[in-house]
């Protein structure tokens, strides 16, 4: 049986913002000189992407989500070979750690600080890393903070996922916005009873299989720009 759904937010201006990390925020195909450096093919690292992700949230319905790094590592030999060396595994996870930014982060982050609106770091890989990636960037100071629901532990999008970042945050469900370039993140959270935000430069449109976001644009800042819109 489903679980019900919480009651879709108003369209109101948030408190808090939460932004989603990896392609949202950072570049992930930069990802791809670290594939080719261990001889495999650049764009190598869209399928170990996509088959992260899908393992880690298969792991959670299971009721058994392990750490983003395991999950990656596994991923990562399902991929591209099990006879991989550890060294070669370790050379393209600590790439992560050096992503750069998106070119709309920045106006994105500088409009919530002139609003005085917080932002936080929300994930589901490793905070630590995701912070470390967003530091070397240049950005990390805009965010009040980086977190994951590795804590829980969990992969997005169950709604237990977002009540936990809510309560991080220290604020009410319709208060929070969520805002990714990954729609099932973005209806994850518009089902727990968020404001969502989705940048579509990832996916190219707003999928008509979830959940509305209360805002949608191809850019981040544009997106960050319809949330401070939204009336108070």
């Amino acid at each position: 049986m489903t679980p019900a759904a919480a009651v879709r937010a108003p369209d109101r201006r948030p408190d808090v913002v939460l932004f989603d990390i990896f392609e949202t925020l950072l570049q992930l195909e930069a990802l791809g000189k670290r594939f080719a450096d261990i001889g495999r093919p650049a764009g190598e690292w869209e399928l170990f992407f996509a088959r992260l992700l899908r393992d880690g949230m298969a792991l959670t319905l299971a009721g058994t989500a392990r750490p983003f790094g395991e999950v990656a590592r596994a991923a990562l030999r399902t991929t591209s070979g099990i006879g991989l060396s550890t060294d070669a595994v370790e050379h393209v996870l600590g790439g992560f750690a050096e992503l750069p930014v998106h070119p709309d982060v920045e106006p994105a982050f500088a409009a919530l600080a002139d609003a005085g609106i917080p932002a936080y770091g929300f994930t589901h890989g490793s905070a630590a890393v995701a912070a470390a990636a967003l530091d070397r960037a240049g950005v990390r100071g805009h965010l009040r903070d980086v977190f994951s629901a590795e804590e829980i532990p969990s992969f997005k999008p169950p709604a237990v996922v977002y009540d936990f970042a809510c309560a991080r945050v220290g604020a009410p469900h319709e208060r929070v916005a969520l805002v990714a370039a990954h729609s099932w993140d973005v209806h994850g959270a518009v089902r727990a009873g968020l404001v969502a935000g989705l940048a579509t430069r990832l996916e190219g449109w707003v999928p008509d299989v979830i959940d509305p976001p209360h805002v949608a644009a191809e850019r981040l800042d544009d997106v960050v720009a319809g949330v401070l819109a939204l009336p108070r």
